[in-house]
C-alpha cells in the first residue's frame, strides 16, 4: 500500500471510532437532552429511558473525552455534577438532526427492504 492509502485508512478508522462514540445507543439521547439545557446526572438518567447508571457514566465520559460535553461540579450541599454541551458539541447538532431526518423519512422504505430480505432468507 502507498503512504496515501495508509493515511486514508487510518483517517477512516479514526472517523469511524468518533462517529461510533457520538452516534451510539445512548449518546444521541444524552446529546438531545443536553442541547436543550444543562442537566445533572440523575436528571439525565430519568430523561433517557432504559439507560443504566454504568452506561450513562461511560457515555458521558466518552463524550467529555471527545470535547462534546463538559462536566462541572456544582457547589451545593450535597455537591452535584452538571453536564452541558460544549460549543464543539453544538456544531454536531445540525448533521445529527439531518441524519435523524433522513432515517425518519426513509424508515418505511428501509423496513420494506428488511421485510423483503428476511422473507427471501426464510425461503
Amino acid at each position: 500500500m502507498t503512504d496515501t492509502a495508509d493515511h486514508n485508512l487510518l483517517a477512516l478508522a479514526a472517523h469511524r471510532e468518533l462517529l461510533g462514540q457520538i452516534l451510539d445507543r445512548w449518546s444521541l439521547s444524552v446529546l438531545t437532552e443536553l442541547c436543550e439545557a444543562p442537566r445533572r446526572f440523575n436528571e439525565l438518567r430519568r430523561a433517557v429511558p432504559g439507560v443504566t447508571q454504568k452506561s450513562l457514566t461511560n457515555t458521558l465520559r466518552r463524550l467529555e473525552r471527545n470535547g462534546i460535553v463538559e462536566r462541572r461540579v456544582v457547589n451545593t450541599r450535597p455537591v452535584a455534577v452538571e453536564y452541558r454541551i460544549t460549543p464543539l458539541g453544538k456544531t454536531a447538532r445540525e448533521p445529527i438532526d439531518a441524519l435523524l431526518l433522513w432515517a425518519s423519512t426513509n424508515l418505511p422504505r428501509i423496513e420494506e427492504s428488511r421485510r423483503r430480505f428476511d422473507d427471501a432468507s426464510d425461503e
